[in-house]
Parts: structure tokens; C-alpha cells; sequence
């Protein structure tokens, strides 16, 4: 059996979204679908996986039950089911950027298709600026791109604010995973005085659909918030994983570095976990190693 992943969000009002938790829930549930979706007054915002014969009805249950028929989503396979759990979530917003100004219903930047996206950063004058975090940009990006060095988005306003306030006149080209935080990020740029400010529509999975890859500019793979860890060319699974001692993800280098240990501890956190803290991991990944062995799987903390 296989699975595809649909990656989806829609800018839209909802002022009844707390009515359709338990509905969409239910009904996803009930398609054997798994993953997170958020629901805020200013739209829907989410990732599932479901059977391949099933994805489009999951897709087509939240269209149908938010109202937003215009929701458009972002397929790619996954060899296994990606998530443990299906969660329907209500949050303030969709993706959290702070009390700035920020409403891409009123205000947002000009989206530029991953067609057009080469020709846009490749004139030496754009300033091409990933709006991911700093771990995402460590896994790939495209070439030339600025790294705000943000550990959560909601940090994003204020390094503009710092590192941009001279350069409201230039041409800025944003992007992100599947397109959520430019157009936040592109409505704040846009309130706060920047005019010529770009998108990458659909984001960084959309042109790694779309763009061949001995055409694209993109570099390593992309960041994505499943046990996948990262997806490249083709939306094919990338060769990462996901660092038990600290969660961040863990290339094939890093894999071999000796300060990693599979289940312990990576290059990023090796130095600064406590000997009680490896000694923990070590015990959970004896208990994953055990549940392999008998063919089930190991609920640990995280997981339960």
C-alpha cells in the first residue's frame, strides 16, 4: 500500500472555524486520513496523507466543509504513511507572524509561478530572501538566497525591520515550503512600506514539481514537516532523517560524523546533551530496536 501527501492553505475568511473542528475531524477519520490541519478565522492551513485511492476525497471533505472550494493542494507520494495521528487544530492564525500588520485577504505581495521564478532571481538587482528557518534553510535553498538566521517565523518582522529598512526601493523575491508564510510575509513587507515584493506561488514544492531539475536553482532538498524529513526533484523523498536528541534533520554527512549516534545525538547537539540525556535516547532506541525486531512499533514519549 502507498500514500500520498497533500499539502494545502487557503487565505480565506472562516469567522465560524471553531464550529468546524469536530466535523472535518470526524470526517477525515473516517477516510483513514492522518496529519495536521489548522483552522483560524483568516483561513486553513494543513498537511494529511491518506491512501492513494482516498487523498482527493480528504482534500475534497475540507474544501466542502470550510466552505473554500478555491483550496488548492500540493500532491506528493510517500512510501509509508507519514503521520501517526489525524489532528484538527484551532489556532489565532494559520501561520504565526506576530502582532504586526499582516493580512494577505487585504494586502500581499505579486506571485510569480515557479515558470517565471528563474528569470526573476537570477537579475542581479532582486534580493532573494528565504522565509523558512534556519534549519530549513541548512537542508537546501535556492542559489544566492539571504538566510534571516530565524528560529520561528514569528522572528521574521523584526529582522526585516533591522536588515531591510534601507532597501524599501529594491526588488524582493521571497519563497517558502508550499507558499503560506511569503504571503505573510509579503503583506507585512508590503504594510511596511516595501512596493516591489515578490512570491514564489505555490512555494518551494510546486517548482520542485514543475521545474526540471537540470533547469532548477534550487540546491539540496526541501525541509517538510513529516517523518519524510525532506523531499527533492520530483517531490522523491529525500535522503534525511530526523535527529532524536534534538529533532533537527540530519543529512547523509552529518550521518557519518562521528559525533553522531542513530537515535542519540547529531553533529548539532552532541556537545550539548548531558550524559543522562544520551543515556535516555540510548533506552529509547533499544526500545525501538526491540519493536523492530518483533515487527511492531515503539510509542515513545513523543510519539504517545
Amino acid at each position: 500500500m502507498t500514500f500520498t501527501a497533500a499539502a494545502f492553505y487557503r487565505f480565506h475568511p472562516l469567522p465560524r472555524f471553531r464550529e468546524l473542528q469536530a466535523p472535518l475531524l470526524a470526517a477525515l477519520k473516517e477516510l483513514g486520513a492522518r496529519g495536521s490541519v489548522l483552522l483560524a478565522e483568516e483561513g486553513v492551513n494543513g498537511t494529511i496523507a491518506a491512501t492513494d485511492d482516498a487523498i482527493e476525497a480528504a482534500v475534497d471533505t475540507i474544501r466542502r466543509i470550510t466552505g473554500i472550494q478555491a483550496l488548492e493542494a500540493k500532491f506528493s507520494p510517500a512510501a509509508e504513511m507519514p503521520f501517526k495521528r489525524m489532528k484538527v487544530r484551532l489556532k489565532k492564525e494559520i501561520v504565526t507572524i506576530g502582532n504586526v500588520p499582516a493580512n494577505p485577504n487585504e494586502l500581499v505581495g505579486e506571485y510569480v509561478t515557479p515558470q517565471e521564478w528563474n528569470a526573476l532571481i537570477s537579475d542581479p538587482d532582486v534580493i532573494v530572501l528565504d522565509t523558512r528557518n534556519d534549519y530549513e534553510y541548512r537542508v537546501g535553498t535556492f542559489r544566492k538566497a539571504i538566510d534571516p538566521q530565524i528560529a520561528v517565523f514569528s522572528q521574521f518582522p523584526a529582522w526585516v525591520e533591522s536588515h531591510l529598512h534601507n532597501m524599501k526601493g529594491k526588488k524582493i523575491a521571497t519563497f517558502c515550503t508550499g507558499g503560506i508564510r511569503c504571503e505573510k510575509a509579503t503583506s507585512f513587507m508590503r504594510h511596511a512600506g516595501f512596493e516591489k515584493v515578490y512570491h514564489l506561488k505555490g512555494g518551494i514544492l510546486k517548482y520542485l514539481e514543475e521545474v526540471p531539475a537540470e533547469e532548477s536553482l534550487w540546491t539540496g532538498a526541501c525541509y517538510v514537516f513529516d517523518e519524510r524529513v525532506a523531499v527533492g526533484h520530483g517531490l522523491q523523498q529525500a535522503d534525511f532523517t530526523t535527529c532524536h536528541g534534538c529533532l533537527m534533520p540530519v543529512s547523509p554527512e552529518e550521518r557519518s560524523s562521528p559525533k553522531y549516534e542513530e537515535g542519540v545525538c547529531c553533529p548539532a547537539c552532541a556537545d550539548t546533551l548531558t550524559e543522562v540525556q544520551k543515556a535516555s535516547n540510548r533506552e529509547r532506541q533499544r526500545q525501538f530496536e526491540l519493536a523492530r525486531q518483533r515487527g511492531t512499533r515503539h510509542l515513545g514519549p513523543m510519539e504517545a
